[in-house]
């Protein structure tokens, strides 16, 4: 029996041994798999969102890694910025591919495409011009800086240039502004074991490398003109995450492509600058007609929602408050010009006010993160156009004759309730008015009335023959 007791526990020692092993020892395969994000179109608070809960969502189903996909011409500093905290933070690899053929990671995808674990670039696609745009880094741009005919430099040739005292910034804002971006990206450059000589040349000399040279220059690790050819690359690679180095197992991995949620869609669309700046105009116009027409509802509503929905917008866009001051004092003109028509001067101010508001109401010169001038020249126009068509109205009223109170009698036709030669009564309107005639009258004879005198009519015989 006790022999018994003891082969059946020695059995069951074997069976339950192997499973703490097994569990300790989990083989890749049982991580989950790619992760595909798009990176399209100017980075703003949008983008940033998306990222951040995409690498979230990542984690959460155990992803073997995720790649962003870009294509940018840049975007704001700190919805980069943003971008680049979250990829460092990541526990989950992060690939990003500059795709596909044709696009670019100019500017702030030059830094964020730095920032990623492993970095890829698709044929005929292109990187750099990193230098700032704005004034203090408040985006980044590919805006080319002025050179002469021989001043075609290659990357590292900055120092020479920088001793003759070429090409650099004038003022000490901007010379803050590019020696701050460039050591920003330099040392995004050193964490990665990327080409740090290349990311001083795309931020002080706007710098940029097509697919090919940038990984002969060691600025990215991969060229794939597909995301099955990038993933094949990518396999066995090791990265450095913040918990440590981890081997890419990213082969023959299901890839899932999030979509932007809702909110991020939304959040999209009321970022947009042109938007969040017909919200703010139709928020003002709104309240303005709401005023003229009390108790109407329908355009005080639209107008408070459009309201808020534009403050939203305009609070995480860079935006110039001065422009935001001129365009309602221009709206305020505008509609005191209609409450109390004059001879335009109001009418006036506030055309050019609203212009000029429009003009500098975003303090950027990031592409995509501007109102383009059409559509500002189009509400200029539209508003003049108002403005003008509100002062054709009123000299046309001038001009329209009397039709109320007392005036209104003068060139209307009375009927004669007697006979009366000089003094008499007279029949206008239902009401009995005495009436001044030179000519005799006769009883139910029309007389016209030719003027007012206090509350006498002066009239005249309206028969054909006056004489």
């Amino acid at each position: 029996m006790s022999m018994h007791l003891h082969a059946w526990l020695l059995a069951c020692a074997m069976l339950v041994a192997p499973v703490p092993a097994a569990v300790s020892q989990a083989p890749p395969s049982a991580q989950g798999g790619v992760v595909l994000l798009d990176i399209k179109g100017g980075i703003g608070p949008a983008t940033r969102d998306y990222v951040r809960s995409g690498l979230h969502r990542a984690a959460q189903a155990n992803a073997a890694a995720v790649v962003l996909r870009i294509d940018t011409p840049g975007g704001l500093d700190a919805a980069t910025r943003d971008i680049n905290q979250a990829i460092l933070a990541s526990d989950v690899p992060v690939i990003g591919w500059v795709a596909p053929s044709g696009a670019r990671a100019a500017s702030a995808g030059t830094y964020i495409l730095y920032a990623c674990h492993l970095a890829a670039m698709a044929p005929a696609t292109s990187l750099g011009a990193a230098t700032p745009v704005s004034m203090g880094g408040s985006g980044f741009g590919p805006e080319e800086p002025q050179r002469g005919p021989d001043d075609a430099r290659q990357p590292g040739q900055e120092a020479q240039k920088k001793e003759e005292g070429a090409g650099e910034p004038h003022s000490a804002m901007e010379r803050k502004a590019i020696n701050d971006a460039g050591a920003y990206l330099r040392s995004l450059a050193e964490l990665r074991g990327r080409n740090a000589r290349f990311a001083d040349a795309a931020v002080h000399d706007a710098a940029t490398l097509t697919a090919m040279q940038a990984h002969a220059q060691g600025v990215v690790e991969i060229v794939a003109d597909d995301i099955g050819s990038l993933l094949k690359q990518a396999d066995g690679r090791t990265v450095r995450l913040a918990r440590g180095d981890v081997v890419l197992h990213v082969e023959r991995r299901a890839v899932t492509v999030q979509a932007p949620d809702w909110r991020a869609r939304l959040l999209a669309v009321l970022t947009e600058p042109t938007v969040a700046y017909l919200l703010l105009l139709i928020g003002l116009y709104g309240l303005v007609f709401e005023g003229y027409n009390p108790g109407a509802i329908l355009p005080g509503m639209v107008g408070v929602i459009c309201l808020l929905l534009a403050a939203y917008g305009l609070q995480v866009l860079p935006v110039n408050y001065a422009g935001v001051a001129l365009i309602v004092i221009g709206v305020a003109l505008i509609a005191l010009e209609v409450a109390m028509p004059s001879i335009g001067a109001a009418g006036i101010g506030g055309v050019v006010s609203l212009l000029a508001g429009s003009l500098i109401l975003f303090d950027t010169d990031v592409p995509g993160f501007g109102v383009p001038g059409a559509l500002i020249a189009g509400i200029g126009v539209t508003s003049a156009l108002a403005f003008m068509g509100m002062l054709w109205l009123a000299a046309r009223a001038r001009r329209r004759p009397v039709v109320t109170g007392v005036e209104e009698l003068v060139g209307n036709l009375a009927v004669a309730t007697r006979d009366f030669a000089g003094r008499g009564q007279v029949r206008i309107r239902g009401e009995e008015w005495q009436a001044q005639s030179d000519r005799p009258v006769h009883r139910g004879e029309s007389v016209r009335v030719l003027a007012i005198d206090g509350l006498v009519l002066r009239v005249v015989p309206e028969r054909g023959d006056l004489t």
